[in-house]
């Protein structure tokens, strides 16, 4: 492609209009000859420091700044934003993209919606795909990952694949890093939604207020005005996301016990699922969703409300719902004692998810709920005393282990949970933690391993070693070792 075609609305004030463009990267060391290579800000030094390694590496063109003070022979578009520029022109280069494609933002439960929206939309004989933090499933790939949201070259690429594989509906998380990097910016969306806003992130947005604003940009920025905005009705942001939505002239859609679009009037916790009944256009659906706890609703009408946004029947999509699977690692049951208590795998490493996963398995326990949990390293060191002292009021007991302690002192990350846990014992080897706990389960119990879910390693230092909470629980379970 043409670097002016390649350009468009940028393509102003540069030489080099007709150098062939033969793809995009911000990382210096992926240019290839004929690349573009864009240079912005990154978490550990700026891309202008590498404008030398893309020229010597073949780079045909430079996407910089307007402030940027780089002296370079070859032609460079100089923008007020390199990254939503990059977004665009990687967008504009693979070109093509699923007819529908949705988004979804939220602190917890992102996952589980991408999934379950995916799920609907097959259920409706739509060939649809999910994006997100446990990796792309497709009718064709199923492929792990590690981004919540790609990088956006690789994020464009990705959607002109499923495309090229059939795919005409895909449902993909929006992380707040990845909304605020401008990543999903060459998205083009159908509808876009907002479940709730807890603690994360804090060691990289300054404050709470500035992390929902980074959300909020999926509405303000990103959906084309009128089209969909799906909103959990029951949360405590959701007046302040559904002003945002309507400001930006979104048509908002509210779903739950509060809601306007899907109304959950009832809902019965049994051990393994939930029976419901659910108003939609003046219609009650009664559904058996096929998941345990209250917040997997949530994410249930979050993902029905999408599907019927983007044209999926309201009755086709709610039935859909009895026969959803959960996503990998969200309150996964990986395996049962000897004694008939259940042990779940859940990815809970954040506060507001720890809550909910502890409250969700409640009604179905008549005995105790034991609780294996951790913080990572290198990240929100406040978010520490605040898991401790939900471990402690809400579990019987609570086992605290080591998560990803990355370049931090174990013990150090222990120690902050355990001052705000008291009674909570500490087992730092994670399989040992998971062994104690299982060991500890009788009749009526119910184990939760929580912070890790899908994850299949540890990361210790510069290192991540092989590591499997669903394969620890049932290796203990079966009182096998494990290597």
């Amino acid at each position: 492609m043409k670097l002016c075609d390649l350009a468009g609305e940028f393509g102003t004030g540069f030489d080099g209009a007709n150098v062939e463009i033969t793809g995009l990267t911000s990382d210096s060391r992926t240019v290839e000859p004929g690349f573009l290579f864009a240079a912005h800000a990154g978490t550990k030094g700026h891309g202008e420091s590498f404008v030398a390694d893309a020229e010597r590496r073949g780079a045909a063109a430079l996407l910089l700044s307007e402030t940027a003070e780089v002296e370079s022979a070859l032609p460079i578009l100089r923008v007020s934003d390199t990254r939503r520029a990059l977004s665009l022109m990687a967008a504009r280069f693979y070109g093509r993209q699923p007819d529908c494609v949705v988004a979804v933002t939220g602190t917890s439960g992102k996952t589980s919606i991408a999934a379950f929206t995916r799920q609907i939309w097959a259920a409706a004989g739509h060939a649809s795909a999910s994006i997100g933090t446990t990796g792309v499933v497709s009718p064709k790939r199923d492929d792990y990952g590690t981004l919540t949201t790609p990088e956006p070259v690789a994020l464009a690429r990705l959607m002109a694949e499923l495309a090229d594989e059939g795919v005409t509906h895909a449902a993909m998380e929006a992380s707040s890093h990845g909304l605020e990097q401008r990543r999903l910016d060459g998205v083009r969306l159908s509808a876009a939604a907002f479940i709730n806003l807890g603690r994360d992130h804090m060691d990289y947005h300054p404050t709470v207020e500035d992390y929902f604003q980074a959300k909020m940009r999926l509405f303000e920025a990103l959906l084309p005005k009128g089209a969909p905005a799906v909103i959990y009705a029951d949360d405590a942001w959701t007046a302040r996301a559904v002003d945002a939505a309507r400001a930006a002239g979104a048509d908002v859609r509210l779903v739950g016990r509060a809601g306007d679009f899907l109304v959950l009037k009832r809902l019965e916790h049994e051990r393994h699922r939930q029976v419901a009944e659910i108003e939609a256009g003046g219609h009650i659906h009664r559904i058996v969703l096929p998941l345990a706890g209250e917040f997997q609703m949530a994410n249930a009408l979050v993902a029905a409300g999408l599907a019927i946004s983007t044209g999926v029947a309201p009755a086709t999509a709610i039935k859909a719902l009895e026969g959803l699977r959960g996503a990998p690692g969200r309150l996964d049951l990986a395996g049962t004692t000897q004694g008939g208590a259940p042990v779940f795998v859940d990815y809970a490493h954040k506060p507001e998810a720890l809550e909910n996963v502890l409250q969700s398995v409640r009604p179905f326990t008549s005995g105790r709920v034991i609780l294996v949990f951790g913080c990572g390293g290198d990240r929100d060191t406040g978010k520490r005393p605040i898991m401790g002292a939900i471990a402690a009021r809400l579990a019987d007991i609570a086992i605290v282990t080591d998560d990803n302690p990355r370049s931090e002192e174990p013990a150090a990350i222990r120690a902050a949970i355990l001052a705000a846990a008291p009674g909570a014992r500490e087992i730092g080897d994670r399989r040992e933690a998971i062994r104690a706990a299982v060991a500890l389960a009788g009749p009526g119990d119910t184990v939760i391993v929580a912070g890790k879910g899908h994850e299949n390693g540890q990361t210790v230092g510069g290192s991540t070693l092989p590591f499997s909470d669903h394969e620890e629980v049932r290796a203990a379970v079966g009182g096998k070792e494990t290597a």
